[in-house]
């Protein structure tokens, strides 16, 4: 049986139970420098667990999706948070579920438009990272250390997502 999977707008609200949504809001706007540079402060927070954990940033180069998409499986990360913030200014999908007994629930698929990120927060079900059109560099965010900070999950039916509309 196929399941389908219907893409929703990527909003601070519908996102909060999963991260948080990485766009200039202009809530936390403050003038730096002088005045020439707006800063965006505080958006989100890294989280990095363990003996030896820490921060770093990386560059992630995704080649773009074709739809139909399966989602067959989906990962976490228990030690530390990930953050997604593209560069090349194209929208992506970001794909996430709610824990259900050590696994995840029904996926739920929502698009960022090419100014926003996110932040998984730790230990969120999530698809790995899903570029759409063209392929797209994004600055990542995690945790880097010992212990396996990977956790996979492979569904018995995928489920299946659609085109989605740019």
């Amino acid at each position: 049986m196929t399941q389908h999977l219907d893409i929703k707008p990527l909003t601070k609200a519908a996102f909060a139970p999963f991260g948080d949504v990485i766009e200039a809001d202009p809530t936390t706007m403050r003038f730096i420098n002088g005045g020439t540079t707006e800063r965006f402060h505080a958006l989100s927070s890294a989280e990095a667990v363990g003996d030896e954990a820490r921060v770093i940033i990386n560059l992630f180069r995704g080649q773009p999706r074709a739809f139909p998409f399966s989602i067959d499986m989906m990962e976490r990360h228990p030690f530390g948070s990930q953050c997604f913030v593209p560069l090349n200014g194209w929208p992506f999908l970001v794909v996430v579920a709610r824990d259900e007994g050590g696994k995840p629930g029904r996926p739920q698929v929502f698009l960022a438009q090419g100014d926003q990120g996110v932040n998984y927060y730790r230990n969120v079900w999530h698809y790995p990272l899903m570029a759409l059109g063209e392929r797209s560099d994004f600055l990542i965010v995690d945790r880097d250390g010992p212990g396996n900070n990977l956790e996979e999950y492979f569904f018995d039916t995928p489920f299946i997502i659609g085109a989605p509309t740019l």
